[in-house]
């Protein structure tokens, strides 16, 4: 129970750090659009913005990917398939193929969705940090409408928990305790790496990350 709480605090004092710093961060996404490596697309999750993940957007950059950020996914407040669509137009706007998207969260939801929809022949893989596929028991308790769209009973969830086809070509990176995800992020199909360790947001900066998109870059 402590090992827990101590996972617990830390990820909070992690999440908390990176909003606060994405308030005043006036980085031009932009400047991470140059390389030779493989192209990668960013998806936050819920109420976060893209600068959320820039110190793996950095690091992606550091290691010669080209990365995208979609604009107007804002804070991904919107439905998920709102998400996927967004996210499809901006693939095609900008002819981006054989790309990987890199995935925290909801993020994850609205990749699998683009690789079931239209633009699915432009995404190579995905690699989805603590993305709750099966949904979290913990959503039917939240006020939020935004939030509660990962209730494990939502249609969205069970229409995409029925789409297998894609899970072969997804990477699921989560956390053997998640406070806000009890039941895991396994993904039947999928290639499935659980850390030992806490979190939900401070594993995006866990080095297994960075190696699992290598392996997918190959």
């Amino acid at each position: 129970m402590l090992r827990k709480a101590g996972w617990w605090i830390a990820d909070y004092a992690y999440a908390g750090y990176w909003q606060l710093r994405a308030l005043f961060d006036r980085t031009d996404p932009a400047s991470f659009t140059s390389g030779g490596a493989m192209h990668i697309v960013v998806l936050p999750g819920v109420y976060e913005t893209w600068k959320f993940l820039q110190p793996l957007v950095v690091a992606l950059h550091a290691r010669g990917h080209p990365v995208h950020v979609v604009d107007t996914l804002h804070r991904n407040q919107r439905p998920v398939v709102d998400m996927a669509h967004s996210v499809a137009e901006f693939l095609e706007a900008h002819d981006l193929t054989d790309v990987i998207l890199v995935a925290h969260s909801k993020g994850g939801l609205a990749g699998k969705v683009v690789m079931t929809g239209p633009a699915a022949a432009r995404v190579r893989a995905m690699l989805a940090i603590a993305t709750p596929f099966g949904g979290s028991r913990y959503a039917r308790l939240m006020l939020s409408r935004t939030l509660r769209e990962f209730s494990p009973d939502d249609p969205a969830i069970v229409s995409l928990a029925q789409q297998l086809t894609v899970n072969e070509r997804i990477v699921s990176v989560y956390a053997a305790f998640d406070p806000h995800i009890p039941e895991g992020s396994e993904l039947a199909g999928a290639k499935n790496v659980r850390l030992d360790t806490g979190g939900h947001f401070r594993i995006l900066a866990h080095p297994r990350v960075l190696a699992e998109l290598a392996v997918l870059a190959e």
